[in-house]
């Protein structure tokens, strides 16, 4: 699974005339002004929309449009870099609305084109590209496509009367098959969540990436925070229709619906999935691997289950593709979060202690299913290699529908963190004691706790481990001692597991005081080595 091309961070159009107010007297909705050619226009609700979906489940799968594929070729990372919109061609340039949309260009990694619609008092018109809508070189491979070959996505950018310069700054991007991406509360891009997930890492199949074909832009009706949009999804085995209602406040939170209908069976169908980088971090880092102390988007998967458990599961970079399950009855969260938000930790410029972490709050009873959790070996920081989703239980057969309703929360941290300590880190090492012979196959864990009852605790009183394996042993040589940083609520728990073989170890630990908790639960899959 590669990675978004522009993550890092990566019109003059034809004059249509005046879409809109110009003509609402004619009985045409009132589009906002806008020099970009619209189309003419069609009836449009989300109603029709999910209608349309359901008929599509019906036939058979047809393959979203692709421009020449000799000329698509040659625009690669570096061509597809050097090509711009030109933000004077911006959808709601000059409202209504707070948001500017602008536009994506086809290129080699993004080669579907997606139809892309402005909707108004029930009414939808195409958004008809033309190659001036965007600044590239005179030599750009680009220039040898056709007028009307689509667009490859979209984003919105900043407010306009906003505190940063909206033509070169987004909060929101569609881009790639069902992927999108939201800036933090901490002003970065860095995970991804996609529309739906199909057969992540299931043996003898190929993961299914199903498109947004179709995006209908809703004009604002006033300059509030929020906007509003609705996508039809199209894949080989299922389609759906989404509305998104996304605000931009603190980070952005963004409300989901989605019906779903299957061609065919699904051995996995991932529901809200956010897929991430997780390529080392202090847990266990190869000697000389890269210069950097850590590199991930995200160090954990947090759960908060529906019998109301917390779980800090620390993410792992596998040997070998792995698939956890956490089994769980109507859900009340689940986020890929990025923890560590200490620059001299990571000492790049590209800001990983800046990613924003992502909570997935379901809305409605879920029923059964389990929180499902891939990762995949990665030996570079290009490839998303773990994707976290949820999994309902009964098996998804061609022919049945699907409902979910939920927000994602695009902060630095979880939007509602329970009252227990958080685990901040996990650290591996030999097992044994100082200055003893270190015995072969023992492994040594410290995993530190931060806050909540543990910045309470009456002076001598010492947090006790409550510890579980799935195989193995936990030696004697255990115990929990304060972090001497200083830091009122900072401990840590320290044991050594005596396992043989090399196939994964599933184990837990949480601190008590008595028969009460302090901590959330750790939950951590070690991979002997």
């Amino acid at each position: 699974m590669s990675r978004s091309i522009d993550r890092r961070d990566f019109v003059k159009a034809l004059t249509a005339a005046s879409a809109a107010g110009l003509l609402a007297s004619g009985g045409v909705p009132a589009f906002a002004q806008s020099a970009l050619k619209l189309g003419d226009p069609e009836p449009f609700s989300f109603d029709k929309l999910k209608e349309t979906a359901r008929e599509m489940a019906q036939g058979a799968y047809v393959q979203p449009r692709e421009p020449d594929p000799q000329v698509v070729d040659k625009i690669d990372y570096d061509a597809w870099g050097k090509i711009t919109y030109n933000t004077d061609q911006a959808l709601f340039v000059d409202g209504p609305g707070k948001f500017p949309v602008t536009f994506f260009h086809i290129g080699k990694f993004f080669r579907k084109a997606v139809e892309m619609h402005v909707v108004a008092d029930g009414q939808a018109r195409t958004i008809i590209s033309n190659q001036d809508m965007f600044h590239m070189p005179v030599n750009s491979p680009a220039r040898d496509l056709p007028p009307g070959v689509g667009f490859a996505g979209f984003r919105y950018q900043e407010p306009r009367d906003g505190t940063l310069d909206w033509h070169k700054n987004d909060w929101v991007a569609f881009l790639g098959a069902s992927y999108f991406r939201a800036i933090g509360e901490l002003y970065q891009y860095g995970q991804s969540a996609r529309g739906l997930a199909v057969d992540v890492a299931v043996a003898g199949k190929n993961e299914e990436f199903p498109d947004f074909t179709h995006v209908y832009i809703e004009t604002p009706k006033d300059k509030s925070d929020t906007a509003v949009l609705y996508a039809l999804l199209d894949g080989p085995s299922v389609t759906g229709a989404y509305k998104f209602i996304m605000t931009r406040g603190k980070g952005v939170l963004m409300d989901i619906e989605h019906t779903l209908h299957l061609r065919k069976d699904i051995s996995r169908l991932g529901i809200a999935p956010l897929t991430t980088m997780y390529w080392f971090s202090e847990t266990a880092k190869p000697t000389a691997i890269d210069w950097r102390p850590e590199v991930h988007d995200s160090d954990g998967l947090a759960l908060w289950t529906g019998a109301g458990e917390r779980i800090w599961r620390p993410l792992n970079n596998p040997s070998i593709t792995t698939a956890s399950a956490f089994a769980d009855q109507s859900p009340k969260g689940f986020g890929t979060l990025q923890r560590d938000r200490n620059f001299d930790h990571y000492l790049d410029g590209v800001y990983y202690d800046r990613r924003p972490s992502v909570w997935v709050e379901p809305l409605g009873d879920w029923g059964k299913g389990a929180v499902q959790l891939v990762e995949i070996p990665t030996d570079d920081e290009i490839h998303d290699n773990v994707v976290a989703m949820w999994v309902p239980a009964e098996p998804a057969t061609g022919g049945k529908s699907y409902g979910f309703h939920y927000k994602l929360h695009w902060l630095a941290d979880e939007p509602y963190p329970g009252e227990l300590a958080h685990c901040v880190a996990t650290r591996l090492g030999r097992g044994g004691q100082p200055g003893q012979p270190r015995p072969a196959g023992v492994r040594k864990f410290m995993v530190e706790f931060l806050g909540g009852p543990l910045a309470t605790l009456p002076f001598g009183t010492k947090p006790q481990m409550e510890l579980w394996t799935s195989r193995g042993r936990f030696t004697d040589y255990q115990y929990t001692e304060a972090v001497p940083d200083g830091v009122a609520g900072h401990w840590r728990a320290q044991f050594d597991l005596v396992v043989d073989g090399n196939d994964p170890v599933e184990m837990r630990c949480v601190l008590k005081n008595g028969d009460t908790r302090l901590s959330e639960t750790w939950a951590f899959q070690y991979h002997p080595f």
